[in-house]
């Protein structure tokens, strides 16, 4: 079981390094060139609705990523301590709409197989799951 964490303040400027990490780990797994940029966008847009929703721009909070390989999946756990968001007023637009915004739920959920928000006491921790076919 391949396993890697790393934690990084909530500055827009460390995002390239986050991608960097992601795409290192998905190295080795059998996804197409289209899944793994997509997870790569995906994990992105997730920390980006962080630190815009959960931190409010705020550039010196905690973010947490979890990278785990496990035999059928591999599962992206994102933990922030911040204001929590309850998943049914998360609401992306309609994708026919042409405006900037809105489409990254949409994206994280065409990425992965599974999205799971888990509100803790402090924070929420989101599990993105994408299988192994």
């Amino acid at each position: 079981m391949k396993k890697k964490t790393i934690e990084f303040s909530s500055h827009t400027g460390n995002l390239a390094l986050m991608r960097n990490c992601v795409r290192d780990f998905l190295n080795g797994y059998p996804f197409s060139e289209k899944e793994r940029l997509l997870m790569v966008l995906g994990v992105d847009e997730a920390c980006t609705n962080i630190i815009r929703y959960a931190y409010r721009l705020r550039d010196d909070q905690l973010i947490a990523l979890s990278m785990e390989g496990l035999r059928k999946c591999v599962r992206m756990r994102l933990r922030d301590y911040g204001e929590q968001v309850m998943p049914q007023e998360m609401k992306g637009r309609s994708h026919g709409m042409i405006k900037p915004g809105g489409l990254g739920l949409y994206l994280i959920r065409n990425a992965f197989d599974e999205v799971d928000y888990l509100l803790k006491r402090q924070g929420t921790e989101l599990v993105l799951t994408k299988n192994l076919e």
